[in-house]
């Protein structure tokens, strides 16, 4: 059997998702740092638990799998710009939060003010095959700023997959 290349990848950007910004906080080095998540989905109403695949080879990578811990903060429909400024890769930690507004959560991790809200999560199971490890986290608190439509991929024009 023969995999279609194309029609995998065609296939495989129809699925929906929705642009996050995931951040982490090395407490060691008091740094915080996050980037664009679109490969995230609710996993479990009891307990509630969210599903995130994150590129192994990202520094964020290292800060979850060190600490145990991430923050999920949906972005506002209108808020392409600021996914934009986390979207890509950076070489070192550090700077993109410079840009944002954000308070430390309950479990110190950085919650967007400007945003529809955070979610704050303990890891409680990881999986790592491939080029992304796929984090299941447990939500501790959760932050509700404004209760309005989120971003999503498609209404941006960019891909991520397939």
């Amino acid at each position: 059997m023969t995999l279609n290349l194309e029609a995998k990848k065609v296939l495989l950007r129809k699925i929906p998702h929705g642009l996050f910004i995931c951040g982490v906080r090395d407490e060691e080095i008091d740094e915080v740092n996050g980037f664009t998540a679109s490969w995230v989905t609710q996993g479990s109403f009891t307990p509630p638990l969210v599903i995130m695949a994150v590129r192994a080879e990202g520094s964020s990578h290292e800060i979850i799998r060190k600490t145990n811990k991430f923050s999920l903060n949906v972005l506002k429909h209108d808020q392409k710009d600021l996914a934009a400024v986390f979207f890509k890769p950076q070489k070192a930690l550090g700077g993109r939060f410079e840009s944002v507004q954000f308070k430390l959560g309950d479990l110190g991790l950085p919650i967007l003010l400007d945003s529809v809200g955070g979610l704050e999560c303990k890891v409680i199971g990881n999986v790592m095959h491939g080029d992304h490890t796929v984090f299941v986290g447990e939500v501790m608190s959760a932050f509700l700023n404004n209760d309005v439509n989120a971003l999503d991929l498609n209404s941006t024009g960019w891909n991520y997959g397939g």
